[in-house]
Parts: C-alpha cells; structure tokens; sequence
C-alpha cells in the first residue's frame, strides 16, 4: 500500500464521474422542462436530420389539406352556381313545352312564354359571368380554356379541356353555306287568288292583289318562325335560310299552281340544303357544323372551336390556352390536381344538335310549333352540359379532393407519431434516469469527500 499526496487519483476518479452524473442530471432536466429528447444536432445526429425531415413534411402537408379544403369550398361554390342554373333550364323546359302546345295558345302567349324565357337566359348569362370565389371567377371561363385567334373574320368559340395549349393554323376548305330555294318562274303579276305558302313548314297566307313585293314582305313576316328569309333575285323569289350549314333548309310550296297570276312556285316543293364549313386546324382534321369547325377527337386540337365567313383559303390562327384550375394537395413537387370550368352562358351551351335551327340556348325562341319543338331538344341539351360539368365536379370532390384530405390526415397522424417516438422525451423513462443520477450525484459527492480526506494520513505518518 502506497501514499502519495501529489496527486490524488481516488479524488480525480470521484471527480470525474461525478461530472458526468451531473451532466446526465442537467440533460434530463432539459429533457423533462422541454419535453424534447432531442434539443440540438450533439444530442442525436440523425435523429435530428430525420425528425427535422418530417417536419418539414408536416407543415407541408398541413397547407395542402388546407389547400384541399379550400379548393372544395370553391367547388361547391361553382357546383351550386350550376344548381340555380339547372333551376332556371327546367323553367325555361316548361315554357317551351307549354309553347309547343300551339292548339291551345295565341300569339300574345307566346309571346309571354319568350319574355319570359329571355328573363331566364340574361340571369343564366348573369350567374355565369358572375360568381366567383373571392376575386376569381369562376362560370365564364377564364377558368376554362381560352383562346385568341390573329385574323379578325376568326372567331373563337371554345376548347376543352383535351386541348393542348399552343399556336395552330386555320385553313378552311370549304365555306359554309345558307340554304337558298329559288322559285322557277317569276311572279310577274298581282296574285289573282288568296294562296298559302308553307315555308319550312309554318304556313303563310298570301291575299289576292299582292305584288311581288309585298309576297316577299308577308313571308318576312314570318322569318322568326320559318328560320327564313324571302327576297327577289332575278325576278324570281328566292327564300334563304338565316342559318349556315347541313342542318338548316329552305323549302317553300304552295296550293296553286305555277302561273303568272301566282307566286311563281306552283305544287312542286322547292328546297335546298345548306353546306357545312370544312377545312383543318393546326393541320389536323376537323369537323364542320355550320360556320363552326371544330378540331377532331383525340388530337392536339380536340374540342378546338371557331367559325368564320373568311373565304376558302389560309385564316390565320388560333392561340389556345388551358386556364383550368390546379390545386397543389400533396407537400411535394407535382402533387396537383387539375378541373376546367368552362364557360356556361347561354350561347355556350345547348350546343352540338345536329338538324336544328339553333346553334345554342341563347338563339331559342318559340314564337312556333317548329321553334319550341326545336328549343325543347337545345335546352335538354344544355341541361344535359351542365349536368355533365356538376357530375364531374362531384367526382372531382369525392373522389379527389375529400379523398385526398383524408389521405393527408392519415399520413399526417403517422408522421406525429414517427416524430414523436424519435424527438419527443419519454418522461417514465427520463425520470428513471434523473432518480438515478440525482442518487448517484449525492453518493458520488459524498465519495469525492472521503477521497480528498486520504491525504490527511500522510500527516499521521510524519508525526
């Protein structure tokens, strides 16, 4: 056994762990005061590194169930914008109807029936180019697909949402013509007899006495009906569609026979077809209804629409861009979804009805049997659009939008729980340790006391 007073190595070793106890002491009380495991990069590493990852997915996800909420907000507000336009199409369906029954209606209620029907198509016009969610609207299609064409005889109709943005020239082909039925012998004379004349199907009364003139002024009476106007070409009367294309005709007849005391037109049904425009877009096929040419089915121009009276030959081009609505609902790079919200006034709906003498819901009047009967199909038509577009702002809700908040609220929930294992403090098992060290601080302070007293032999061995 040997005594040294230099040096004091029982002290230092006391010394020592007892530094360390108390050290251990001071990280469980910041643990515990905290309520974090991990307080800085020396206290895990890598636990710090993926913690910190997660958080950062945590607010991230946290904005994008936000986003998700709003986004849905917003299509609901679209959905039931829809709702009240739905709402006035059954309105307008039952006025049409109610027209249509022309054996027990006069002129003033029909009339009544078209005031009233023009009413709903300016507040349809009015909702769709005025709801909006905070400062963006939404129903008159600057949330939709747009575009601008360079030539201004082109007029730009619509686009959905399988049209790819980009530039695209317009060639036409073939022009859209009106249908033109034309009388072969001319009325050179007063009519000597009263005679009816079926123009498109609504019949005309012709007195005796009326010049030719005046035959042409008592069909044009009737143009709102028959779709048709009457004139004098060469001597002859001529009837001319008001409308382009292979779904509107001109057909005139009467009850007496040619003759110069008569109209000219005599028992054999004069008629004609119109022609449809034709031509391409962005050199790519398209479809012509009318004036309208439309970019055909699963190319770059799908759904592309315009019309033009411009001659056969190049018409410039149409620039087309896709405004639809994204909504980023994921907390990493192109976790989007998309929705397009095309126009919906009334002279974009109602559209694409082959044979009619309307182009869209905005056109329709029932001052006729043929004209309500023809406004009916526009307006089911229109109902069937705008049922379409709620239906897929429906799916887009459910299937996408609460769908993925859902999503989002799981994997959040997760997240909590994989950060929390890694930076949160477990106070059981801190406070296990803090009992243990505090214990080990009293005994080891103790020790460092009984060791500094080791040196104090020495001076009895001097004695």
């Amino acid at each position: 056994m040997s005594f040294r007073i230099n040096h004091n190595i029982s002290s230092i070793n006391a010394l020592r762990n007892l530094g360390g106890t108390e050290s251990s002491v001071s990280k469980s009380l910041e643990r515990l005061s905290s309520g974090l495991r991990v307080n800085r990069g020396a206290d895990d590493p890598a636990g710090l590194v993926i913690s910190e990852s997660m958080r950062s997915q945590l607010s991230g996800i946290r904005q994008a169930i936000e986003n998700a909420e709003t986004a849905t907000a917003m299509i609901q507000t679209a959905e039931g914008a829809m709702n009240e336009i739905h709402t006035l199409l059954n309105s307008i369906r039952e006025l049409a109807i109610h027209a249509a029954n022309t054996g027990a209606n006069d002129d003033i209620m029909l009339a009544a029936d078209q005031d009233e029907i023009d009413n709903a198509i300016a507040t349809i016009d009015r909702i769709a180019n005025q709801t909006q969610f905070g400062v963006k609207k939404l129903l008159d299609g600057s949330s939709g697909v747009t575009g601008t064409t360079t030539d201004p005889s082109v007029t730009f109709f619509t686009a959905t949402e399988s049209s790819i943005s980009g530039t695209y020239a317009i060639d036409i082909t073939t022009m859209a013509e009106q249908a033109q039925a034309t009388a072969g012998t001319g009325q050179t004379a007063v009519l000597g007899a009263t005679e009816t004349v079926t123009v498109n199907g609504v019949e005309i009364i012709l007195t005796a006495g009326c010049t030719q003139v005046q035959v042409v002024d008592q069909i044009n009476l009737y143009s709102s009906s028959t779709g048709a106007t009457a004139s004098i070409v060469g001597g002859d009367l001529t009837v001319t569609s008001n409308g382009y294309g292979s779904n509107v005709n001109a057909s005139v007849v009467s009850n007496l026979a040619a003759a110069t005391t008569s109209t000219g037109i005599g028992m054999t049904v004069i008629a004609d077809t119109g022609v449809d425009i034709a031509g391409t877009i962005g050199s790519l096929a398209a479809t012509g209804r009318g004036r309208v040419l439309t970019g055909g089915a699963g190319l770059a121009v799908e759904g592309i629409a315009i019309s033009t009276g411009l001659a056969v030959g190049a018409a410039g081009s149409v620039t087309v861009t896709n405004n639809s609505l994204v909504f980023q609902v994921g907390a990493n790079k192109n976790q989007t979804v998309t929705i397009t919200l095309n126009r919906l006034a009334t002279n974009g709906i109602g559209t694409d009805v082959t044979g009619n003498i309307f182009n869209n819901l905005s056109e329709i009047t029932v001052l006729s049997a043929d004209q309500a009967q023809d406004a009916i199909e526009i307006i089911d038509k229109a109902i069937q659009q705008v049922s379409a577009k709620r239906g897929e702002l429906g799916v887009f809700q459910k299937n996408t939008l609460e769908s993925s908040t859902a999503n989002l609220a799981i994997t959040e929930e997760n997240l909590v729980a994989a950060e929390s294992i890694i930076r949160d403090t477990d106070f059981a098992q801190e406070m296990a340790e803090l009992t243990k060290n505090q214990i080990l601080l009293q005994s080891g302070t103790a020790m460092l006391v009984q060791a500094n007293q080791i040196p104090q032999v020495v001076l009895q061995l001097l004695q």
